[in-house]
């Protein structure tokens, strides 16, 4: 039995041995008030309208204490690679940067055992549905020619500092039979040190000169020293591309953002924005579809995750979950956010995502107040995305690279996506993301208040926007993944 349980304080009264309830109430956050709130505040939204300065221009006010540029160099190195300890293999799976943290994760490891990488091979993903064999789009080798998706010379920089080869070799082969599932599959723990591997996984590889790691993911630890850092760097800032196809058409679709948004020089918004079927119901939230919701959702969770939401003594808590801030945001909760920051309806917003879940009815009001909204399907002819429909990794890079060139990049629900961008832009601008991560603990009280004045919310969501600029200059702690917080190391 799934149960469903909100979040209802009651004041009580009590008579003695008896209890009278006198009112029940929800805690403050709990409930999806949004649409109440919106229709008290667009009157002042639209008396706003075409009447603030170009917001974009200036939205971002720290200052980095010092120019942060990379420090990699591109150059071969004048001495040699030494001869081959033997040959590392692993597998890759999950999603797009799930794949790209597989990589070049492998690719440190490889120059710390100074061992010959294999071009990975990519795990199928049922979610992302690219047919096993079909390499993620950042590598353009080990695939038949009809496929080719990822760009050959890819692994071009990598090759300076360490040994890769696109197959298996004739003597690796003949020692195991011609069966690559002969090699022996090491168990790996997660984060693992390179300690582990140097004593663990070094001494098989020489013995028998080649091993697997299958899966390999999250399986090399975030503190790691600079040298095996520096290849991580390497690998994900400058070795690996998309391929040239993908990459045309994104050159294309931001080109026609930067075009679109000619009245703020170029500047536009992009939106990473969860709130596909799938997400709303793993997130276990309530919004307002009332009990045709309930249904949709309790038959995705069905058909996503069977069986994981019907356990014994499963308890769905819906209000908990939205004042702990795990609610995705709804289309129309992302545009009063950026309203109250202070984008008017003039501001060019690109919106990355899957399918959302009644489109029609969630980004009505996203649209309302932001006129100048774009998506892939509307940057992009049907004619150009033809080649991408069904293969949801290429669509994603498309949407990570419309990102990567915004002024502003808003996230809204975590994950390798965001994580990733934010290191990207963090190498790319000098040391800031350029990123809105909002505080949703705070913003489900806003959305929680019918009454709320135009004044009191925007004053709260420009606090959020100038911690997210603060934050946006953040250093790499010990523990950070350096995907997210290049600086200091900056591939040195």
């Amino acid at each position: 039995m799934l149960l469903y349980m909100g979040s209802v304080s009651f004041d009580v009264v009590s008579l003695k041995n008896a209890v009278v309830v006198v009112s029940k109430r929800s805690p403050p956050g709990s409930l999806y008030r949004s649409p109440q709130v919106f229709q008290k505040l667009w009157p002042y939204m639209q008396a706003e309208s075409n009447h603030t300065h170009n917001f974009l221009m200036t939205v971002w006010n720290s200052k980095v204490h010092q120019v942060w540029k990379p420090c990699i160099s591109k150059d071969t190195p004048k001495e040699a690679l030494p001869q081959s300890n033997g040959l590392f293999i692993i597998e890759a799976n999950g999603g797009l940067n799930q794949q790209r943290l597989s990589i070049c994760d492998a690719v440190a490891v490889a120059g710390l055992l100074n061992a010959t990488l294999l071009i990975p091979i990519f795990h199928l993903n049922s979610v992302w549905r690219d047919s096993r064999g079909k390499c993620w789009p950042l590598l353009r080798v080990y695939v038949k020619r009809d496929s080719m998706i990822l760009k050959s010379s890819c692994f071009d920089n990598a090759r300076n500092h360490v040994n890769v080869v696109r197959e298996l070799p004739g003597d690796i082969l003949e020692r195991f039979d011609n069966n690559i599932s002969n090699i022996v599959n090491l168990r790996v723990k997660g984060w693992s040190s390179p300690a582990y591997y140097l004593q663990k996984v070094l001494p098989k590889l020489e013995k028998m000169g080649a091993v697997r790691i299958a899966p390999f993911s999250n399986r090399l630890a975030q503190a790691v020293p600079s040298n095996v850092q520096r290849l991580r760097c390497l690998a994900n800032f400058e070795a690996l591309r998309f391929s040239n196809s993908i990459r045309i058409l994104a050159d294309k679709m931001v080109d026609r953002m930067i075009k679109s948004s000619s009245h703020s020089g170029g500047k536009y918004v992009s939106v990473h924005l969860r709130f596909e079927e799938d997400m709303v119901a793993f997130s276990c939230c309530e919004y307002d579809g009332g009990e045709e919701e309930k249904r949709e959702m309790d038959i995705a969770r069905e058909r996503g995750w069977r069986g994981k939401f019907r356990r014994r003594g499963r308890v769905i808590r819906p209000g908990a979950n939205r004042v702990d801030g795990k609610c995705p945001l709804t289309p129309l909760e992302v545009g009063m956010m950026l309203r109250g920051m202070g984008f008017d309806n003039t501001t060019s917003v690109y919106i990355a995502a899957g399918k959302i879940y009644k489109a029609e009815k969630y980004m009505a009001p996203l649209k309302q107040m932001f006129p100048r909204l774009e998506m892939k399907d509307t940057l992009a002819t049907a004619e150009e995305l033809a080649p991408f429909q069904g293969h949801l990794s290429r669509l994603a890079a498309l949407d990570y690279t419309v990102c990567l060139h915004s002024e502003v990049f808003v996230t809204t629900q975590g994950g390798n996506f965001p994580h990733f961008l934010m290191g990207h832009r963090r190498y790319l601008y000098g040391g800031h993301s350029k990123t809105i991560n909002p505080d949703k603990r705070k913003l489900a009280l806003l959305f929680d208040n019918p009454s709320i004045r135009w004044e009191d919310f925007k004053r709260q969501v420009r606090d959020m926007l100038r911690h997210s600029d603060q934050k946006g200059v953040e250093l790499k702690k010990p523990s950070a993944s350096l995907y997210t917080f290049p600086m200091p190391d900056y591939c040195r």
